[in-house]
């Protein structure tokens, strides 16, 4: 059997309906005509017992009307195949291929009135066929665009579109590939959904979760999943790029600075601003569908989401703590304070963060400055302090007075030496002008020692919650006791 690709079968299929049906009639007349021609000779040679001249001028005269009948039979046939069957067939298999399957109104068979019946009813069987396939088309289209645009609200469409358009999109598994993770989440966000009505914090989430995504989709980011008030987002997935890093920095760097802009927004309607910690990590971990045929969820495995949610929760409000791994990649474009060595739960070995407050190249990025101790006050207020781990107390209350307070930091003599990063929660004993402060969460950012061995350290706090109600308070005393155009600089 010859294949395909042969030039008889070629030559086959470039054969049209007319080409094949006139020369189909043209050669069974023929051979009809030649079948008649031998057995008329044969005949007349055995029953009448002709001469060979007979014979030869019998076979001409034969030959001869068998040549007028094929052309009589062509002409005439021809042009009664053509409108009755060939025409037709060609209008119908023109119209095939100029169909326009956007605009299938304009698909139109042109037939003769007098057309058979069978080409009437190919023709409308056509129709409906075509009718049916493109509903169904078009319902198929609806369908996986409604689950794109349905799907694609509770995952990146990146991984919405891999999964439907790939072959292995929905097999249990994955792949190992190295990727950049952005955990970025609220401070105090708990404590402040429990003064407030549970209506008005979705309201104020949604908005901030709403900011966020746009800043990390601008930068190519993938949001995991949220977490609460927690986004989990991750730079080198589906594909991996060089400037996975780069990218997660400046995005993160963007949405401390959306933040900001978020907040100015959030104070004019009377809410109260935010604080975000973001933690950035980079490594290696597991791609892919996760779970079971039951249950799936596309997701990414590894200790770099740990370290990187570790990361994260060193954080102050503001503040953008990048891992060794990821700084080493960014280190020739990115501004960054001197490294912290961090020891953290699960990890044998410290972790080295850099705190990141800028990014050139192609972004361009600098962090605004949202935390000034240069805006203290000197003000002296007794304090009760517990340290903390996680939000649980872990220490009996520590007496301590502020030396100097502004609105976000607060600079604090204590008896006892606090290691950076400590996470603690303090409570003013003074009630003023009818005001008793709330618990306040802080983070121990810096230690300076006295000369004076006999004085307690001094431990600068970075505020990482505090009511509204308390700012305000602090605020205007801080208007009122610090003097015009001091500046107080943290030792």
């Amino acid at each position: 059997m010859p294949s395909s690709s042969s030039p008889s079968s070629k030559k086959n299929r470039n054969r049209g309906i007319r080409n094949v049906l006139l020369a189909g009639v043209f050669w069974r007349i023929l051979t009809i005509e030649m079948i008649l021609l031998v057995w008329s000779v044969g005949y007349r040679m055995v029953a009448q017992d002709a001469s060979g001249m007979d014979l030869v001028w019998y076979a001409l005269r034969i030959i001869g009307l068998v040549i007028i009948i094929l052309l009589f039979m062509m002409l005439s046939l021809r042009r009664f195949l053509e409108k009755k069957i060939i025409r037709p067939m060609e209008a119908v298999s023109e119209a095939n291929r100029r169909l326009n399957v956007a605009h299938p109104e304009l698909d139109d068979v042109p037939l003769d009135d007098d057309a058979a019946i069978e080409i009437r009813d190919i023709v409308s069987t056509r129709a409906r066929m075509l009718e049916a396939i493109l509903n169904v088309s078009n319902q198929r289209l609806q369908l996986v665009k409604f689950i794109r645009e349905t799907f694609g609200r509770y995952m990146s469409r990146k991984i919405v579109d891999e999964i439907l358009q790939s072959p292995e999109g929905r097999r249990i598994g994955g792949r190992r590939q190295t990727v950049t993770v952005l955990m970025s989440d609220l401070r105090g966000f708990s404590d402040l959904s429990d003064s407030r009505d549970p209506e008005e914090m979705v309201r104020i989430l949604n908005r901030y979760l709403e900011a966020m995504t746009r800043v990390i989709q601008r930068y190519d980011g993938v949001i995991d999943e949220f977490i609460g008030d927690a986004i989990l987002t991750v730079f080198g997935i589906p594909d991996e790029k060089p400037d996975d890093p780069a990218r997660a920095v400046a995005c993160a760097l963007a949405m401390q600075n959306t933040l900001a802009d978020l907040n100015q927004d959030l104070l004019r309607d009377g809410l109260p601003p935010l604080e975000m910690g973001i933690g950035i990590n980079t490594g290696p971990v597991v791609v892919g569908n996760l779970g079971s045929e039951a249950r799936t969820k596309y997701g990414i495995v590894g200790a770099v989401v740990n370290i990187a949610s570790r990361i994260e929760s060193n954080t102050i409000g503001g503040q953008v703590l990048v891992g060794e791994a990821t700084f080493d990649q960014v280190r020739d474009m990115a501004s960054a304070d001197p490294p912290l060595m961090v020891m953290m739960k699960g990890l044998r070995r410290p972790v080295v963060c850099y705190a990141v407050t800028a990014i050139g190249g192609p972004y361009a990025v600098n962090l605004r400055v949202t935390r000034d101790p240069t805006q203290a006050a000197e003000i002296h207020l007794p304090f009760l302090l517990w340290r903390l781990a996680g939000k649980r107390v872990v220490s009996e209350s520590i007496a301590g007075e502020t030396r100097r307070l502004g609105p976000t930091t607060l600079s604090v003599r204590l008896p006892v030496r606090l290691e950076p990063l400590t996470n603690v929660k303090l409570l003013f004993t003074v009630c003023r002008e009818a005001h008793c402060f709330s618990d306040i969460y802080a983070k121990v950012s810096a230690i300076a020692d006295s000369e004076d061995s006999r004085e307690q350290p001094l431990h600068r706090l970075d505020i990482t919650y505090m009511d509204q109600a308390d700012k305000v308070v602090l605020n205007r005393w801080i208007d009122v006791s610090k003097p015009h155009g001091e500046e107080f600089i943290w030792p």
